[in-house]
């Protein structure tokens, strides 16, 4: 198990580290959307998501839901392929649902 930590790079931009399982994402994880209020539009960095499970989905869907009410834009890059595969079972979809980065 790796320890979630979301890494500010500036401008906006952040960096999502470790796993995005039941066991790293708690209620304070949820309650700390501040970060994505910081600018007017977000990036965020999957590249280095180790493990992920659908509280990871469940976790995306959040910050998709506060961005919106914030009248923010927020942008995943690098979404992993687990995560892709979880969002198709949910019936989710990804072109309305995620912003991609056009590098993904």
């Amino acid at each position: 198990m790796s320890k979630l930590q979301i890494i500010d790079e500036g401008d906006g931009h952040f960096l999502v580290d470790g796993d995005l399982t039941f066991s790293t994402i708690d209620k304070n994880t949820v309650k700390s959307l501040e970060f994505l209020t910081s600018a007017k539009e977000i990036t965020l960095d999957l590249s280095r998501v180790v493990t992920t499970d659908s509280a990871g989905l469940a976790l995306m869907i959040e910050w998709i839901k506060y961005t919106r009410s914030k009248h923010v834009q927020v942008i995943f890059k690098k979404i992993p392929q687990q995560l892709l595969n979880l969002a198709k079972l949910s019936d989710l979809d990804t072109t309305n649902c995620f912003t991609l980065h056009p590098d993904c």
